[in-house]
């Protein structure tokens, strides 16, 4: 089974809207294994965006994510990692189609509502920053075998 990692970022909590983005993943059958509610400060949201250093959305990127509580989870599946994408929809919202995420929920790229790993590197990275191993639960779902 693969892992990904993805942040509801504080646009998300502000709106009260994150059940209703929890549900998407939920709906399309992945198994959450990992979740909490976080305030990341300056140095967890430096390493998080560290390719995105000298680029110049960068400090907004920074500072809105440090503007609130994010939630962090941590999803399990098959091709779990192309699936959250999917889901997700582009980072650019003006190419977000309706019915993802970023799509129904973003009205602007700099205001981007989630992150999603982009690759298996990026999702090990991003889930040993965010996550001990032991906060990680890989329970039995009896409904596996209908997905």
């Amino acid at each position: 089974m693969e892992r990904t990692f993805a942040m509801l970022k504080p646009g998300v909590l502000q709106r009260r809207i994150v059940g209703e983005v929890l549900s998407r993943f939920e709906r399309k059958g992945l198994k959450i294994v990992g979740l909490k509610l976080m305030q990341m400060d300056r140095s967890l949201v430096e390493a998080h965006y560290k390719e995105h250093v000298g680029k110049e959305f960068y400090e907004k990127l920074v500072s809105y994510t440090l503007s609130g509580p994010v939630v962090a989870m941590v999803l399990q599946g098959d091709g779990v990692i192309a699936t959250v994408r999917r889901l997700v929809g582009p980072t650019d919202v003006t190419n977000a189609q309706p019915g993802t995420i970023r799509g129904d929920f973003a009205y602007q790229t700099r205001l981007n509502i989630v992150h999603a790993s982009d690759s298996p590197a990026s999702a090990e990275r991003e889930i040993n920053l965010f996550f001990k191993e032991q906060e990680l639960i890989d329970w039995e779902d009896g409904n596996e075998r209908w997905f």
